[in-house]
């Protein structure tokens, strides 16, 4: 999954692609590289990033999913947690609901998601992207991530979801300190065991450049490859990166190694 970031303010990219043609120009670059899914995110969830309007958001994704689909039929994720977005998006083009909260910002998703018959990558969360990283003290994290997966398929379930439109997220990054991202990686397999395909983003995050020292997040590239290949060998499903072409050539040695043909 290549991300595609139409806002100003990411932490990583903000401002690259925030153009249509920048972001068109770079969503096609990513196909190239070999891209599977394209993630068009018009809202930062960096810690402390601030809400935008509806309207802003609507103004930064739909004409870049529209162009997209013009060029190109590879499947697009939108990457939202309201579910007017979700909904003009996938009629615009896009195929997935990808929303970090795990539908629970918006009381309306899991119903927009029960119509549309889409596929829905539900993130774990505490807070929002404004208080996440003060909400980090769990008795139990991975215990916790699977009661939070357990209540939010159930309540995909009961809305008319089915299951084999369910992915799910860890949400690395979000609401979790330097060991606990840690601790999510070494319990993927534990978590592989809800039974459901698994997204993993861990591209050029901040717990990366803590082990590198490296305060620059595009520099974070090979610390993104090791955690890649990490999420491969024990069991993930979705990478979800900015670097496409390094992480492509990551994925397809890592799956040779450590996966056998009908794990993919």
């Amino acid at each position: 999954m290549g991300i595609l970031n139409v806002t100003p303010d990411s932490f990583s990219d903000g401002g690259e692609y925030n153009e249509l043609q920048k972001a068109v120009n770079q969503a096609l670059v990513m196909v190239k590289d070999g891209a599977d899914i394209i993630d068009i995110g018009g809202q930062s969830t960096r810690p402390g990033a601030l809400e935008v309007t509806l309207e802003e958001e609507l103004n930064r994704v739909i004409p870049v999913i529209k162009a997209i689909r013009e060029k190109t039929d590879i499947p697009i994720s939108i990457d939202t947690t309201r579910a007017e977005v979700a909904q003009r998006a996938i009629a615009s083009g896009a195929d997935i609901i990808n929303d970090i909260s795990g539908a629970t910002f918006d009381p309306d998703m899991l119903d927009t998601v029960a119509r549309l018959q889409v596929p829905i990558i539900l993130m774990h969360i505490r807070g929002n992207p404004q208080t996440m990283q003060t909400m980090t003290d769990y008795q139990d994290l991975i215990a916790e991530i699977e009661e939070f997966f357990f209540d939010r398929i159930a309540q995909c379930v009961q809305k008319g979801i089915s299951k084999s439109n369910i992915i799910i997220d860890p949400g690395i990054g979000f609401a979790k300190n330097y060991q606990q991202n840690i601790d999510i990686l070494n319990n993927i397999k534990r978590l592989k065991n809800l039974g459901f395909p698994m997204l993993i983003g861990t591209s050029r995050k901040s717990f990366i450049g803590k082990i590198l020292n490296e305060n620059d997040p595009a520099k974070r590239v090979w610390g993104t490859g090791a955690t890649c290949y990490h999420a491969i060998s024990q069991g993930a499903d979705i990478l979800r990166v900015h670097d496409v072409a390094p992480m492509y050539d990551i994925a397809r040695v890592a799956d040779a190694i450590t996966r056998s043909k009908s794990d993919y």
